[in-house]
């Protein structure tokens, strides 16, 4: 069928098409109203835990303020509570929002690029989004296919499928004997979202938008079950521990003091109910004390920081918990072409013959292609077909210009390539009136056609293409021939001039990105597994396997499928098999995403990376899709992260940064919960002591602000540390608090409430006014205490936890507290706490009830407390030896 006879759909039939069948816009996800992602935030289990506290603390304020007419001075602990709610919760919403600008600029979506259609008998040029089912468009190089349809016309028409398929090249044809079997989509089919690389053609619309192939996999990317992230589940046992710890304790406190009082003093219902009353408020008063307000606060701005440094090493978060589950991550799996390889054809080696002139093959390569270089960019780009392309950027790489060698030449005849012929032919003449042909095409053919092998062999050629085959290589054979005046070389589409002289062959593959190897061991050396999952053969995928490291001699057949071979099995035999395949080859769309979903079932932690649109559902249904600055805007879509200079390097280092990130996390848990065990006992012993909590309102605001804010600034600023890439990946199912975590929290916080319990003894039964008193004055009867002695205690409880914290900062890297090396944020806000708890005790007077101390006092208390950091150093010192 010619398109000169196609007539095409008339205005009437358009307009009842679109109506009938729809636009031809892929539908956009539909974007939630930012109210609604803003109370998303508040699902978190521990924010829920701050909000249950927050309300019994408003009911302790409010029963203060108007039972017990206390200052307004006793709102201070639920305002502090919400602050450090909305805090949390604004912060992981503004970094999200900010990231999904940046996303949006980098996604950009134009469905109002020109294609031209036939109808009514007329060429016409409309917008991508105006064509209609049933549409006649006509396609030539280098256009981007606008929808589905089925060809009527392929004139040496060739397609990259990559975005649907991986395969980079398919040959498209009309007829019917020459259709590829093993072809993902027919072979007089072609897809929406694919690019015409060689060739034109004429084909019928047969699906538009949401219909196409492509729309049907952005459909189901678009399914969004929610998988918690091993953080979500490590919080939720967190969560559950606190809750259920501050209860028992609460509960334990209401039951012991009835007790008391029921043992000890003659009941009386008034007083009673009044004791009982009080009971409550400490009970009340200890579960929220126990619950660590920072921590939120903590992770949203270790996740934050990390976003904004990880978008330094070409990591686009968009989703603030895909930083750290980058760093529970046990398994990638990864496209190839565009991830692992440059997704450029290159000549990887060229055997011709020594008797062969060099020059002769320069011009040779230069006549007979149809392909061209774009030499405008900072690097060349093949404009056509990829195979031939790669032999103009090995001419480039030799100093050659094709482009004057083809000027200097005038065409006498030419063949175009086909498969049925399996070769292409040029003749041409320079200006010297010498005429030559020229042969390009499968090396076997090419070499039967030939007269003089140039003193090779058939078996050579046999064993140097098995070789360069069994590796996943193309391969073309070239020859050539001196044609005698008025020769003429092809005669009924076909050569017909006898003496061609054989050259050699060149093999030609997509190589892989430099920095991949080195970039695969660094995560294999992580104890992450790697697995690719790609359109092409067999034996390429293996090959590019070998190139990179992940497969290897010893590998059996066990562990590489084709696409066909992995939809036949069944789900049983899938999850027996699916931990030790390495390849998955020939692969269609679904079929990475079943592979996620099975390793997921397996308790794999699972990252996808893909640039094309068929990798779209397996980077939705992954703990973190990583997508690909170059990829499709449906790939950008579905992921979690993207990876901008589409390099395998920088999924390392997200790696490195998320295993970092948890460990920040759990140095401020270390911290934090040290804090609450000492805040929590010294509320419990005062419970059945009688003793009223020694620090104020305000002053218990002040330690939130140290210990929750700047601690969790300080804690979160601190840089990745490269060590944590020789790990293994940790175990989801172990909870956030390990045992030496637990250890030290037990530990250090019981050692802080025995010291502040003996200190605060000491202070109550002498009367104190300076430090250097301490061990001269005689103990007395319980004095109480005074604003100076309060002072003191308070300060000395703030610098205990302000020396932990260095500890903290030191915990597990091996290291020594002082190690300050990229850590001026965590030395800056030190400097910040320290010199805030001189100005309030200096200036703070009634507001922070203290009074200020003399020089010799702030030297003792610092002096003394900073034994915690020593002791702590010693420790490590001691542990860095025995290692």
């Amino acid at each position: 069928m010619q398109s000169e006879h196609i007539t095409g759909l008339t205005a009437h039939q358009v307009e009842e098409n679109r109506l009938k069948y729809g636009e031809n816009i892929i539908t956009p996800p539909p974007r939630r109203p930012a109210w609604k992602l803003f109370l998303e935030k508040f699902r978190d289990p521990l924010i829920i835990i701050l909000l249950i506290a927050g309300v019994l603390s408003v009911g302790i304020s409010c029963y203060e303020y108007w039972g017990l007419h206390e200052g307004a001075t006793v709102f201070f602990e639920p305002v502090g509570i919400f602050a450090a709610i909305l805090l949390a919760t604004g912060l992981a919403f503004y970094f999200e929002q900010k990231a999904d600008k940046e996303f949006a600029i980098l996604n950009k979506v134009n469905d109002d690029e020109l294609v031209q259609v036939i109808r009514e008998g007329n060429p016409t040029m409309v917008t991508k989004r105006e064509v209609v089912y049933g549409d006649i468009v006509v396609i030539t190089t280098g256009m981007e296919i606008p929808a589905d349809g089925q060809l009527l016309e392929a004139v040496s028409l060739n397609i990259d499928e990559s975005t649907l398929t991986g395969e980079p090249m398919a040959h498209k044809t009309t007829v019917e004997a020459d259709f590829d079997p093993d072809a993902t989509f027919p072979s007089d089919h072609a897809m929406r979202g694919t690019k015409v690389m060689e060739g034109h053609g004429v084909m019928r619309v047969t699906a538009v938008g949401d219909h196409t192939e492509n729309g049907k996999v952005f459909e189901a990317a678009r399914i969004d079950d929610h998988i918690k992230t091993p953080l979500d589940e490590q919080f939720d046992k967190l969560g559950r521990l606190i809750t259920r710890c501050a209860y028992a304790v609460a509960v334990a406190i209401v039951i012991g003091r009835v007790v008391m009082y029921v043992t000890s003093t003659p009941f009386e219902w008034m007083s009673f109910m009044a004791y009982l009353l009080q009971t409550f408020m400490i009970a009340v008063t200890l579960v929220v004390v126990s619950v660590p307000e920072g921590l939120p606060m903590a992770v949203t701005l270790a996740l934050a920081y990390s976003m904004r440094r990880m978008l330094k090493t070409n990591n686009l978060v968009r989703k603030l918990h895909a930083c750290e589950t980058m760093g529970a991550t046990t398994v990638i799996c990864t496209d190839k072409t565009g991830t692992l390889t440059q997704n450029q054809m290159r000549v990887s080696a060229m055997k011709i013959s020594d008797t062969i002139p060099h020059d002769l093959l320069v011009e040779g390569i230069a006549a007979n292609s149809t392909a061209e270089l774009d030499l405008s960019g900072e690097k060349p780009s093949v404009i056509g077909n990829p195979t031939e392309g790669a032999l103009l950027l090995w001419l480039h790489d030799q100093g050659a210009d094709y482009r004057k060698i083809r000027d200097s030449l005038t065409t006498i005849d030419e063949l175009p390539f086909t498969t049925e012929r399996k070769y292409m032919a040029t003749a041409v003449s320079n200006a010297s009136g010498r005429r030559m042909l020229y042969v390009k095409g499968a090396p076997e053919i090419v070499f039967g056609m030939s007269d003089d092998a140039c003193g090779t062999s058939r078996a050579e050629i046999d064993r140097e293409l098995l070789e360069f085959q069994n590796q996943g290589m193309r391969t073309l054979g070239f020859a050539c021939k001196p044609l005698d005046d008025g020769e003429d070389p092809v005669k009924d589409g076909k050569i017909v001039a006898n003496g061609l002289t054989f050259m050699g062959i060149a093999s030609i593959s997509d190589p892989i990105r430099p920095d991949v190897a080195d970039a695969v061991k660094d995560v294999n050396n992580a104890g992450i597994n790697v697995k690719i999952v790609t359109g092409d053969t067999p034996a390429t995928a293996r090959e590019i396997g070998r190139q990179i490291g992940i497969w290897t001699d010893t590998d059996s057949a066990e562990a590489i499928i084709t696409g066909q071979e992995f939809e036949a099995l069944d789900d049983e035999q899938l999850l027996q098999r699916v931990e030790g395949l390495k390849i998955i080859a020939r692969a269609r769309p679904m079929d990475k995403k079943r592979l996620v979903e099975a390793l997921q079932s397996k308790g794999e932690v699972v990252a996808v990376t893909g640039d094309g649109t068929n990798d779209a559902p397996a980077l939705k249904a992954a703990q973190v899709g990583l997508s690909m600055g170059d990829g499709t805007s449906v790939a950008k879509e579905a992921s979690d992260i993207t990876i901008i200079d589409n390099s395998f390097s920088s999924i390392g280092k997200a790696v490195m940064w998320g295993r970092s990130l948890y460990r920040n996390i759990q140095r401020f848990i270390l911290f934090q919960m040290t804090v609450n065990i000492v805040a929590c006992l010294i509320v419990l012993c005062g419970a059945f002591m009688g003793m009223q909590s020694p620090l104020t309102v305000t002053q218990m605001l002040w330690v939130n602000l140290i210990m929750d804010t700047f601690a969790a600034m300080a804690l979160a600023s601190l840089p990745p540390t490269p060590s944590v890439m020789h790990d293994a990946p940790r175990d989801r199912r172990e909870f956030i608090i390990t045992r030496p975590m637990r250890r030290f929290i037990i530990g250090t916080g019981g050692l802080f409430f025995a010291v502040l319990l003996a200190f605060l003894y000491y202070l109550k039964h002498t009367d104190l006014t300076s430090l250097t008193q301490i061990g001269h004055l005689p103990i007395h009867n319980d004095t109480g205490l005074s604003a100076y002695e309060l002072s003191v205690f308070f300060t000395t409880f703030v610098f205990l936890q302000f020396w932990n914290m260095f500890n903290a900062r030191a915990f597990e890297t091996g290291r020594s507290a002082f190690h300050f090396k990229d850590c001026e944020g965590f030395v800056a806000i030190a400097v910040m706490i320290l010199i805030g708890q001189v100005m309030i005790v200096n200036v703070g007077d009634e507001l922070f009830n203290v009074v200020p101390l003399h020089i010799s006092d702030w030297v003792i208390i610092i002096l003394s407390t900073s034994s915690v950091l020593w002791i702590g150093e010693l420790l490590r010192w001691w542990e860095r030896r025995l290692s």
